[in-house]
């Protein structure tokens, strides 16, 4: 096969410009100034203590002022570095006064710092071809506090600009007066917008849990009170007592040289000093057996669920092979535990879902947590049952069987990140670094892991009689504490729970040890294998783009692309039928209810419980969706694993299993989960947005709670049956696999299948709703202080206008930078507006344009005044060369990067073995986006953003809509 720089040739084609290969970065020369009298060691710190292999391909090192960093290369994607700069400092380093400062430093830093002025961060991040909010980031949580880089196209002037400028971050962030003054109304929107019912739901889980100890409440949001009182000299001070070297951690991965990166990071963090004495790390404690068993939390909005869990002290490790070794014999006690629980929910008990894990949470406990969701409020029935599954366990061994069944998933997991590892991102290999250090564990190559997991298996640590002795000791603690959320008051809750903690429950028999099942039971397509019609290479891309177009004699076509460029993964989607453009626009249907019941409901006579034993140990999978002009089952595989892959697929089609009880269950999910969409303004959004800007069509939006409560198995089949039959077929194999080899296997599987003719009814139109000049309002069961508002304009559908969808792309990009500044930066009225452009190819209209922002009820006003302002500003004023830049910029780099993996190719090639014009479309996508101009874009924006089309709607509390 091809080697991977082909990949990156290909991709160049497709953006016009030459690519950043792998391998091939210009080397960043090494700052003439570099201080290498900064740096104090290169050993392995991260390893220390622990006699597990570290990964050769991190180069490690310390400076002489404690700050520890971990460098190494990766290509994924070529041309980029993701930087990580960790404060081991969160929400638990807190005083009671300082609630909520970790996390506000964190937006101070954003906003200004030692080598960017106030207000400019996200400007210059653009101009370095960045997406603020997704290339540049920074997350608190409570024991650390992570600022996040990704950069593409990383020239060597850069990466030494995007350190100095990160270390000035971290360092000398602006905390002044007037930043921490027009910074704080940002911080409070953002407390304010968060989900009530959730929230307190955590916030009364973490009490209950951690009683006695700081974790019990620390969230990293803090709280109004301390967040109004905060001065600049306050939060200075958190800042110098915590932001110091020896605190501090850089990880980077990505296209560049360590040895180049390496001066940088001492250059500009190595003359950093922290301000006054070191601090020693704050006491988390330790679990309080005397604080109380059980609490009872009443929040109408969430489903009712018991989470029950045993503490125990959480205390260091040397992260070890074996203490790593004795962690997987406990993880398969509790998968057993799992796959006990899930069969018994399959079959209609009396609890929805329950599952069993253990957890370090925030290095304050060890815990093993069991989450259960009732059959709707009987939640003592559910308790009981799971404590039934639960004491089986402990007190009868598993069979050797079911032990084997996990160690099957263990294994595949395990290979399969030795197979894919160099199409690792690097992105994510510089948050496995983070993450490491947090939890004070290592991290390590994928091929040492298998090897630590096969060496457990070879001294047969996963045996009956050691799992047996596992689950005992992970259900023994400290102490043993629920949390009960009920929906309705229940005085005597506590009590009873109390109580049901306690109670005997008689152990359920053994399970069932699900049977062997071979591929050979699986359905047969019906038909012989196809013949090839016609088969055509695609060269709109170039001749060294393995991509292939082929028709079978049944009618299905395929679209192959042949490529190395993931090692070992191959992509597979069978698209069918017409999707949304086959569902009735004028009543509702039981649609919803198949992304949980169709695949659930087996194959043939096979129930969800075979299929899991005939897949153990496979890289296969079956997922379904319901895309704008078809449906679609998508799998990610293997090349070993390709063709029962396909088997697979081919059968799901043929003969879908309709078995009630996945049927029954996405109801009970349905139902219990119905009033936590009317508990929020986002929660409306979900359940009615896409409704409304599609003027009502029943094919979109949430059903109702009659609609749920009418779903029956018959129903669902009813529906179902037919469409499962319907044609056009189109397959998709994009991977590492020949080419041959591909169009022979769905010959014989998908080809196999009978014919299946396209359906001749046109599609139903898809309207937008008419002008309004008040909005539509909606209401909500949430806090008072919430409220959200939406504005859309109409745009346009299908493949001929994609030229003016690219730039309506950029319009929103700028329209929603432009209300970012104006709704959050400078009024502090919304933490998160945004706004999207929507533009589907395989509907008859539906386009749109949407603003939508989260504010108080008395900023609805503003936020529609502002939205106005800027459309309007937008049709009648070209926009400036640099923000045309930085808007551009930034969108080209993401077209370079996504083009560089599979699935991007997979989504914007979605249809084009039917409508050839999607392939011409996607060769102009760099073309149309790079040569926009000002002119254009204003030109778009008065074709699009006229004020008489547009539809409005605010989301307000019920009390302010009276």
């Amino acid at each position: 096969m091809r080697p991977l720089i082909v990949y990156g040739l290909i991709a160049s084609l497709l953006t016009g410009v030459a690519p950043t290969l792998a391998g091939q970065t210009a080397p960043a020369s090494a700052p003439a100034d570099a201080p290498e009298s900064a740096i104090a060691s290169r050993d392995a710190w991260l390893y220390k203590g622990s006699d597990i292999t570290p990964d050769p391909a991190w180069h490690f090192g310390t400076l002489k002022n404690g700050l520890r960093y971990a460098v190494r290369k990766n290509g994924v994607p070529p041309g980029q570095i993701s930087v990580r700069v960790r404060i081991d400092a969160g929400s638990l380093y807190e005083q009671d006064s300082e609630r909520g400062f970790a996390h506000l430093i964190e937006h101070l830093s954003f906003r200004g710092s030692k080598y960017v002025p106030d207000g400019e961060a996200k400007r210059i991040w653009q101009r370095m071809g960045t997406t603020f909010g997704s290339d540049t980031n920074a997350q608190t949580t409570t024991t650390q506090t992570v600022f996040k880089l990704d950069l593409p196209s990383a020239t060597p002037a850069g990466i030494d600009e995007s350190l100095k400028i990160m270390s000035g971050m971290v360092s000398a962030p602006n905390i002044t007066p007037e930043a921490l003054n027009a910074e704080r109304p940002a911080v409070l929107a953002e407390q304010r917008e968060q989900p009530g019912a959730q929230v307190r739901f955590l916030n009364a889980l973490n009490a209950t849990l951690f009683a006695g100890q700081p974790l019990a409440d620390r969230s990293p949001i803090g709280n109004i009170k301390t967040l109004e009182a905060a001065t600049a000299d306050s939060v200075r001070a958190f800042h110098d007592r915590w932001y110091r070297p020896s605190r501090v951690l850089v990880s980077i991965a990505g296209d560049a040289d360590p040895a180049t990166i390496e001066p940088i990071i001492a250059k500009y963090f190595g003359g950093w000093q922290g301000i006054g004495p070191a601090p020693s790390d704050p006491d988390f404690g330790t679990p309080d057996p005397k604080q109380p068993t059980a609490a009872t939390i009443v929040e109408p909005s969430l489903p009712t669920r018991i989470t029950l869990a045993v503490v125990r002290p959480w205390h260091f490790n040397n992260d070890t092979i074996l203490f790593n070794q004795a962690r997987l014999v406990d993880q398969v006690a509790l998968a057993v535990i799992n796959r006990r629980l899930e069969a018994r929910a399959r079959a209609g008990g009396s609890y929805i879902a329950a599952q069993a894990a253990l957890d370090d949470p925030s290095r304050s406990a060890n815990v093993t947590i069991v989450s259960i969701l009732p059959v709707g409020n009987d939640w003592e029935a559910a308790l009981r049952d799971v404590r039934s599954v639960i004491a089986a366990a402990q007190e009868h061994a598993p069979t050797q069987a079911e032990i084997d069944r996990e160690l099957a998933d263990l294994e595949v997991s395990f290979r399969t990140s030795v197979e894919t590892a160099r199409a690792e991102a690097g992105s994510k290999e510089a948050d496995d670094m983070v993450q490491a250090l947090d939890i004070r564990e290592t991290t390590t190559a994928p091929d040492t892991i298998l090897k630590v997991y096969h060496d457990a298996v070879a001294k047969k640590m996963f045996n009956p009689a050691a799992e047996l002795a596992s689950t005992k000791r992970v259900f023994q603690g400290t102490a043993t504490r629920a949390l009960l959320s009920l929906q309705a008051p229940d005085d005597g809750a506590t009590a009873k729970l109390t109580t049901a903690l306690t109670a005997k429950v008689s152990a359920v028999g053994k399970s069932r040890v699900q049977g062997a099942v071979s591929f050979a039971k699986l359905p047969a397509p019906g038909g012989k294998p196809a013949t090839i019609v016609s088969r055509e290479k695609v060269l709109r891309f170039g001749p060294d783009m393995d991509l292939t177009s082929v028709a079978y004699s049944n009618g299905a076509k395929l679209m192959v692309y042949s490529t190395n460029a993931e090692d070992n993964r191959i992509y597979v989607r069978v698209r069918f039928g017409g999707g949304y453009n086959a569902l009735p626009a004028d009543k509702t249907t039981p649609a919803w209810a198949a992304e949980m019941a169709l695949v659930e409901g087996g194959i043939g006579k096979l129930r969800q419980g075979d299929l899991d034993q005939m897949t153990a140990g496979r890289r296969i999978g079956l997922d379904f969706d319901i895309e704008d002009d078809a449906f679609s089952l998508s799998a990610q595989t293997s090349p070993a694993d390709f063709a029962d892959q396909m088997r697979l697929l081919a059968a799901q089609l043929a003969a879908p299993g309709w078995d009630p009880n996945p049927v029954l269950r996405a109801k009970s999910v349905a139902l219990a989960g119905y009033a936590g969409l009317s508990a929020s303004p986002g929660g409306v959004l979900q359940r009615d947005l896409e409704r409304l800007l599609r003027d009502g069509d029943q094919r979109w939006g949430s059903p109702s709670r009659a609609q749920i409560e009418a779903l029956t198995p018959q129903s669902f089949r009813a529906l179902w049956e037919p469409l499962m039959k319907s044609g056009p077929v189109e397959v998709q194999v994009f991977g590492d696999v020949p080419a041959e080899l591909a169009i022979a296997t769905v010959g014989k599987t998908i080809g196999a299948l009978p014919p299946r003719p396209a359906t001749p009814a046109p599609p139903p139109p898809v309207r937008f709703p008419a002008h309004n000049t008040t909005p539509v309002v909606l209401t909500h069961d949430g806090p008072d202080n919430q409220a959200a508002a939406v504005i859309a304009w109409p745009t346009g559908s299908g493949v001929e206008g994609l030229t003016d969808s690219r730039r309506l792309d950029v319009l929103a990009s700028i329209f929603s930078d432009r209300l970012f500044d104006q709704l959050r930066s400078q009024a502090g009225a919304s933490y998160s507006p945004n706004v999207s452009s929507t533009w589907p190819v395989g509907l008859p209209g539906g386009g749109r344009m949407v603003a939508i922002g989260q504010v108080t009820p008395e900023n609805v006003p503003l936020f529609f005044r502002l939205s106005r302002s800027i459309a309007a500003d937008l049709v009648a004023n070209p926009i400036s060369d640099d923000e045309l830049k930085r808007t551009i910029g930034p969108m080209l780099q993401s077209i370079m990067r996504q083009s560089t993996g599979n699935q991007f190719w997979m989504l914007q090639l979605t249809g084009a073995s039917y409508d050839p014009r999607r392939i011409d479309a996607l060769a102009r996508l760099y073309h149309d986006v790079s040569t926009m101009t000002a002119a254009d874009l204003q030109a778009t924006a008065r074709k699009y953003l006229r004020p008489e089309a547009d539809w409005t709607m605010d989301v307000v509390p019920k009390a302010a809509a009276k």
